[in-house]
């Protein structure tokens, strides 16, 4: 009997359960099922909560990067990276639903092979200097707090000319990425590129509001075309806008890492932001769509996510998933976050949304304490 003839029933009786059963069993032959049985399930009031908040000490991190140091070499690495796992993530490659971030260790003398790929990525570097990366011909050197941008499909290698170990904080767009599978990976020919652009060029040439005319000026990219941004001008600009501007209720100062083409977004699918929290300030609590990875840049302080106290430091990261009250104070001392988000994605498909903690003048009670493991 044909699929048709077995859907409805004239008199608009209701079918029995088996009949109903049988129905669903049909359909399954012609890859096809009743929407009626998951509607529920995939249409939610609210984002289903899945990743969790987590923390990942640089205390733990730090000792396990460097002993990876000595189990593996950054020749058969590829690339000498301890991935931050969310344990709610059920696809184990996302600290967020959207976002990856790791920490990598370069040592001295070792070159990380060029290449490139679909998914963006950025470098925050942690600690060390002397290391570098080559993109698109131009060798950029890197200090602690310095964000290098490598968006996606640019050629980018890794090294190390100095005589310490470098380790940085990696934030990817993989999970969306593999999410959309449009994962695309090409090899370069040789394992490091040849230096071919003067050195901080993209800096100079685009980062201080001075372009090339129209005649010598690339063509337009949905990425900013300033790789490499400081630590020493972003902490100043945080400064003076401390010393002018109220902060904000939620996130104290903040600032956007822009491209300076467009006043936008430094990639497509991944912002980068930089708070201060005062000394002895305690922002009020909020959530919202968009999910983030925070790492801590300068100070200490903590932060409360749906009623979980995490204690954090310099150096430690932590995320923050979609939907999750979370609020920071700094007691004791300024401290200074580094923050990546998936904004840029939910704000053109009109996601964006946010509210304020409702109880308890906008601040949690504390339920728990982090205690740095599962």
């Amino acid at each position: 009997m044909s699929p048709e003839s077995k859907v409805s029933s004239p008199s608009g009786a209701v079918a029995s359960l088996s009949e109903r059963e049988q129905f669903s069993a049909e359909l399954e032959r012609f890859e096809m099922k009743p929407l009626w049985l998951i509607y529920r399930d995939v249409l939610t009031k609210q984002p289903r909560a899945r990743e969790v908040p987590f923390l990942w000490s640089w205390n733990v991190v730090r000792p396990l990067l460097l002993r990876a140091g000595g189990l593996i070499t950054a020749a058969e690495a590829e690339r000498r990276v301890l991935m931050f796992l969310n344990p709610g993530n059920p696809a184990q490659i996302g600290a967020t639903a959207t976002l990856y971030a790791a920490a990598q260790l370069i040592l001295p003398g070792e070159t990380a092979r060029a290449h490139r790929h679909s998914p963006a990525a950025l470098r925050f570097v942690i600690e060390g200097e002397g290391a570098y990366t080559c993109v698109e011909g131009e060798k950029i050197f890197m200090k602690p707090g310095d964000l290098v941008l490598t968006p996606a499909m640019v050629w980018h290698d890794h090294g190390n000319d100095g005589n310490e170990p470098v380790m940085w904080l990696d934030g990817l767009d993989i999970p969306l990425t593999a999410a959309l599978n449009c994962m695309f990976l090409d090899e370069f020919p040789s394992l490091s590129q040849t230096e071919s652009a003067p050195r901080e060029r993209s800096e100079k040439l685009y980062g201080r509001a001075l372009f090339p005319s129209e005649t010598l000026a690339p063509a337009a990219k949905p990425y900013s075309p300033v790789w490499a941004y400081r630590w020493a001008e972003a902490r100043e600009a945080l400064a003076c806008l401390a010393q002018g501007s109220a902060p904000d209720r939620f996130d104290g100062t903040i600032l956007r890492y822009v491209n300076p083409a467009n006043g936008g977004e430094v990639l497509p699918s991944m912002g980068c932001r930089l708070q201060l929290l005062r000394k002895g300030e305690r922002m009020a609590a909020h959530r919202h769509t968009t999910s983030a990875v925070y790492h801590v840049a300068e100070g200490s302080g903590h932060s409360i996510l749906d009623g979980i106290r995490f204690d954090w430091r310099k150096g430690d990261t932590f995320a923050v998933p979609i939907w999750l009250w979370h609020e920071h104070a700094a007691p004791t001392e300024d401290a200074v976050l580094f923050s990546v988000t998936d904004e840029p994605v939910l704000a053109p498909l009109g996601l964006l949304r946010s509210e304020p903690y409702p109880e308890n003048g906008g601040f949690q009670a504390v339920r728990s304490v982090f205690q740095g493991s599962r």
